[in-house]
This record gives structure tokens, sequence and C-alpha cells, in this order.
């Protein structure tokens, strides 16, 4: 998996600067980052998935480098005892893409769409790649239940620093937000495959903490 991820961030970079060094330099700090030992969850598999569900969507994303990129470094800081990690994470790629001679409006275009990423709402009315990108994000929610069972135990362990009738709680009102809303997933495609499946799957979730 790495060595395909490399050669895809390589794919991507390489459009925008012929610096090899400097491409190199940025794959080794994305790599840094999703490889730290406290990830279980928000690690390259994370991405991979991501990036694999997008290549599937392809011919209806507007604008499909912007879209990778911002899969790329949606996570890149994460710490959950942190509030801010989507907003860092969106400076960071800021400045990390400013490098690669990005266009301004691009580059407020992929901090926006990681913006987005913490409170799973579009904050881009008028751009339908914020719907697909956040529905990407959190189309686990949709898979079967022993993979979303693994999931929730990956998610536990990023915080286990927490005791278990704090992380409980505060994992329940996530869920419940969640289920408060009209529909989970913003796209017409990921609504009708995986909707049902995710309000069973946040359903049984919350019995069981």
């Amino acid at each position: 998996m790495i060595d395909s991820l490399k050669h895809q961030w390589f794919q991507l970079a390489t459009k925008y600067t012929k610096d090899n060094i400097l491409t190199e330099s940025l794959w080794i700090e994305i790599k840094t980052q999703y490889e730290l030992n406290a990830r279980y969850y928000h690690n390259f598999s994370h991405i991979d998935a991501m990036l694999k569900q997008a290549e599937t969507h392809k011919e209806t994303i507007e604008n499909y480098n912007a879209f990778l990129f911002a899969i790329w470094y949606h996570d890149i800081i994460y710490k959950p005892t942190k509030q801010d990690n989507e907003s860092q994470s969106a400076v960071l790629a800021k400045k990390r893409l400013k490098k690669l001679h990005l266009k301004q409006n691009t580059l407020e275009n992929i901090e926006q769409l990681i913006i987005s990423t913490k409170k799973h709402e579009i904050i881009l009315d008028k751009n339908k790649d914020n719907a697909l990108l956040l529905d990407i994000d959190l189309s686990i929610l949709g898979s079967d239940w022993k993979t979303y069972q693994k999931y929730t135990e990956n998610i536990r362990k990023e915080y286990r620093i927490y005791p278990s009738f704090i992380y409980n709680k505060g994992r329940k009102q996530v869920l419940e937000h969640f289920l408060q809303r009209e529909t989970l997933f913003f796209t017409q495609p990921y609504q009708s495959k995986l909707e049902t499946q995710a309000r069973k799957n946040i359903l049984k979730e919350i019995e069981l903490l």
C-alpha cells in the first residue's frame, strides 16, 4: 500500500513542480504523520480508502486535483485531545501546497474542504465537491457491521487517554448528532447505498456504549 500511495502522491505533486526533492520532502512529512503509532484509524489505510473512492467518482468531481490534495492533508494533524485538528491541517496544507505554486483560489478551496470535515457540514454551498468529500470521509459508517465494529475499536484506541465513562458520553453525543440530521450523507449515490446501514450501525453502537 505504501508504494502505491507514494506513487499516487508523486503523480499528483509533479503536475505542479519538477522539484523532486520538494515532492519527496512533502511525501516524507505526510508519511511520518499518518504512520504515527497513536493512529489506529486516521492513518494511511483511511487515506487509501478515500483515494480509491475518489477515483470511482473522478468524472463527477469538479476540481479533481484539489479534491485529492484535500484528502491527503485533511487528517495530517490529528491529536484526539485537541479541538483544532482540521484547522491546523488546513493551515499546514495551504503552507505546503504554496510551494507547489497552486493558484490562490485552489489553495483556498482545499483549505475550506479540509475545514468542512470538522463538523462534517457543507461550507462551500456552490461546490459539489464538498458534499462528496464529506460522504467519502464518513463512508465507513455505512460499512458492514464487522468492518464498522473494527472502526469503532480503532477510534477508541485513539482516545484511550480517556476513561470509558468520559469517552462513551462524548462518543454518544457525536453519534446522536449524526442521527438527528435529515440524512447522514449529502450525495444521492451515498444516500442510496450507505444511509440505511449507517443508521443501523450507529444505533447499534449507541446501544453498546
